[in-house]
């Protein structure tokens, strides 16, 4: 017991110094005793503490500052290439509690982990902080699972087979229905409004395919090898092009713009998208993308976007904006 109770001395150091220091909170070598009294009920003395100390710097590489050095006690400083500095732990924070992607439970239990991440002085500063998380948040507690893999079935060049739900309508109900099993060839993850996807080709298909992640159970590896094969290129170029997440062929596309919608097409579109100033109320893009993906971006800026080629997308927006005028004057 005594060996053990030795042998731990590092350990209870070093999580002290973790769990309590930083540049505003130095520890001198009492209170720093005094903590692991607390924290561990073991009492050290301060020539084992410096001992192991010097032994955390030398041997283990953390960057400990000492009584030497600032003249008023010990504490761990911070590495801008390992740790995570305060606004970064927030961001993620916020963006798992925020996201529709993950399921409440394990967006709580990451959100857990990246507190442990911080010492009691930053956590302090949270304590209040309140989760207003949206009420469509996802059910299925699968989606990092299905990110691992994924992941490694891309890495291991084989297929994979899982079942791919969606809402349908059952007489007077919602359901959530299991409406394929496909075997797929993935080739990559892909981020777009707070959804993750898979994009994939399906057995029997040539083109890209998107599914969202958080509608895959029961993923698993086969033994097929992925035959199809595409390029790093190919895919960064589908990415960029498959507006709304729409796969399908692209076309030419300009369109006259409000200046209130600049910073969204630049931000969404990328450097697939050329941008003329008209004036300084309005601009002209243009871009080749998907157009049922476009189109429904275009809807819903109705009165800020004026689509100008191709004369096909103009006469199905017409269209609909003609249906949609029947229906609210009845």
């Amino acid at each position: 017991m005594e060996l053990y109770e030795k042998n731990g001395n590092i350990l209870y150091i070093l999580n002290v110094l973790k769990k309590y220091s930083d540049e505003d909170h130095k520890l001198p070598i009492s209170e720093l005793k005094n903590k692991i009294k607390e924290e561990y009920n073991e009492d050290i003395d301060p020539r084992t503490i410096r001992r192991n100390i010097n032994l955390l710097k030398e041997k283990f590489g953390y960057d400990i500052s000492t009584y030497n050095d600032n003249n008023i006690g010990y504490y761990i400083m911070n590495d801008p290439e390992t740790d995570f500095e305060p606004g970064e732990i927030r961001a993620i924070i916020d963006t798992f509690s925020y996201s529709a992607f993950i399921e409440k439970s394990l967006a709580d239990g990451i959100i857990k982990k990246c507190r442990n991440l911080q010492n009691i002085y930053e956590n302090e500063k949270i304590k209040n902080y309140k989760v207003y998380s949206p009420k469509g948040k996802t059910s299925n507690i699968e989606v990092i699972k299905n990110i691992e893999d994924i992941t490694n079935s891309i890495m291991n060049q084989k297929k994979i087979q899982f079942e791919y739900w969606k809402y349908c309508i059952e007489g007077d109900r919602v359901e959530k229905k299991i409406v394929s099993n496909p075997v797929v060839s993935p080739f990559a993850i892909i981020y777009d409004k707070q959804q993750f996807y898979m994009l994939a080709i399906k057995d029997g298909e040539k083109e890209f395919f998107h599914y969202r992640l958080d509608r895959i159970k029961n993923l698993t590896e086969t033994t097929q090898k992925i035959k199809i094969k595409k390029s790093e290129k190919e895919i960064e170029k589908y990415t960029d092009t498959s507006v709304e997440v729409f796969s399908g062929n692209e076309v030419e596309i300009e369109a006259e713009c409000d200046e209130y919608l600049l910073g969204e097409v630049i931000e969404k579109f990328g450097k697939n998208v050329q941008i003329k100033p008209i004036n300084k109320n309005t601009f002209k893009m243009k871009l080749s993308a998907n157009p049922l993906g476009f189109k429904l971006w275009a809807m819903r800026n109705l009165d800020m976007v004026t689509i100008l080629k191709p004369q096909s997308l103009i006469e199905e927006v017409k269209f609909v904006i003609d249906e949609a005028s029947k229906k609210y004057n009845r």
